[in-house]
């Protein structure tokens, strides 16, 4: 480890999981289908038919997941709270099982001097709520603060560690303007409504925790990717400027600038009452980044905005799932976030995906050579970018686990602990090694 980047002792480490992806337990206990549940049905939309009814089956191998974790050194683990499994109607009558399994993982965590980070959204809205309009109708930032208030009263005690929503602009753009994920809607005002919506109930969360967790250190989760034009063809150039504003700046513009980038301020007018950007912009305590790789926007009107994804410069290197390879993009990403929130940055998701399976080798090793070197080279990108002033204090793993990989299923692979997801062994992978040796020489 002689090539360690230098962190300082304080700085954090740690590997975040979402609960769809790895709780499987699908209907056990009383939880009851979300959205993604929905979504996995629908013939054709996940490869290989792949649901997360069954995923990692953290929901019975918790304590074996958090031992494993432990053994790692991680220092943190981000995890989120499936909402159909606390609130199986989405509001009104908590389910009781579901809430002590959040507990038996805290408690755990805690036992084994890992911090919880807990994230209230992470995709699995409750399929009853989506029944009545999701995120399209305003009433929803009111059901998402009855949500945090009852988890704020649950963990509060023991959780202090707090992200509103995860990757607001993903799972908006895609599952109300593209249509590739859960509920599969393409439908411009339908995607419009959705990004106010789902800010105010940000804003409403901040504020519900404030008033019910003591000294909560609250942020939220945004994907930023800087967007680079395909081509130098004008309509590209302009498709990628507002793609830009609808995947970088949508959200946190609002919510840390208190207003909306211009070309969607514009088409969103319609849905803003007097009083809302207050509403949304209230304080919090750091910035929660997860980041892979730049994106390569192009005029595209096949989709609803008219911009879609471009192919990277054909010389440029890529990872096994042919997302660029760029860690100085990574490095100019956390200084121009300093610059320009003023916030303490926690990487909260970067990895590396590949499709081939990692098998053991004959003396049981899984060797992700390839996965290693990625690690190797945003890490330290990420401590240029912090000796060059950008604030970033931590640092987490995407993903512990090989898990299921939204509309990829079971093919992709981010874990740095392979899966058999036949038998649900474990096995770190010779990152994991690696990322633990990393840990203890911090």
């Amino acid at each position: 480890m002689a090539d360690r980047p230098a962190f300082p002792k304080d700085f954090l480490w740690g590997a975040s999981t979402s609960a769809y992806q790895i709780e499987g337990g699908a209907g056990a206990d009383g939880r009851a289908p979300g959205i993604w549940d929905s979504f996995c049905r629908l013939k054709g939309r996940v490869d290989n038919g792949d649901s997360g009814d069954v995923a990692c089956d953290h929901y019975h191998r918790m304590p074996e997941d958090v031992d494993l974790m432990a053994t790692l050194g991680l220092q943190a683990y981000r995890f989120s709270v499936s909402w159909p499994r606390v609130l199986p109607r989405g509001r009104g009558a908590p389910n009781g099982k579901g809430l002590d399994f959040y507990d038996r993982l805290i408690d755990r965590l805690l036992e084994k001097g890992i911090e919880p980070w807990l994230c209230l959204y992470h995709w699995d809205l409750p399929q009853a709520l989506q029944d009545l309009g999701g995120w399209t109708v305003r009433d929803s930032a009111g059901w998402y603060a009855d949500y945090a208030a009852l988890c704020a009263r649950r963990y509060g005690d023991r959780v202090k560690r707090w992200a509103t929503f995860n990757e607001f602009s993903v799972f908006t753009l895609f599952g109300w303007a593209f249509g590739w994920g859960a509920p599969s809607i393409a439908d411009r005002a339908a995607h419009l409504k959705a990004i106010h919506h789902v800010n105010l109930a940000h804003g409403a969360g901040v504020d519900t925790l404030r008033a019910l967790v003591p000294d909560a250190s609250i942020g939220a989760v945004h994907s930023v990717q800087p967007m680079r034009p395909a081509t130098g063809r004008p309509e590209d150039v302009e498709a990628a400027a507002l793609f830009d504003e609808h995947w970088n700046r949508a959200f946190p513009e609002p919510q840390l600038l208190a207003h909306y980038p211009p070309r969607i301020a514009q088409a969103i007018e319609p849905y803003v009452q007097p009083g809302d950007m207050a509403r949304i912009a209230r304080p919090v305590d750091w910035f929660g980044l997860n980041h892979y790789a730049p994106v390569y926007g192009q005029k595209d009107d096949s989709l609803i905005w008219g911009f879609g994804f471009g192919a990277p410069p054909p010389e440029m290197e890529r990872t096994a799932i042919d997302w660029p390879f760029d860690p100085g993009c990574f490095r100019d990403t956390l200084l121009d976030l300093t610059r320009r929130y003023r916030l303490p940055i926690y990487v909260t998701e970067n990895g590396y995906g590949t499709k081939a399976d990692e098998t053991p080798d004959a003396e049981g090793r899984v060797m992700d050579g390839d996965r290693l070197a990625y690690l190797q080279a945003y890490i330290a990108a990420m401590a240029e970018a912090k000796a060059q002033g950008a604030d970033v204090r931590g640092y987490f793993v995407w993903s512990l686990l090989d898990n299921f990989e939204w509309g990829g299923g079971y093919g992709t692979r981010f874990g740095i602990v392979r899966v058999d997801f036949t038998t649900q062994a474990r096995i770190p992978k010779e990152s994991a090694r690696w990322y633990a040796e990393l840990i203890r020489g911090a």
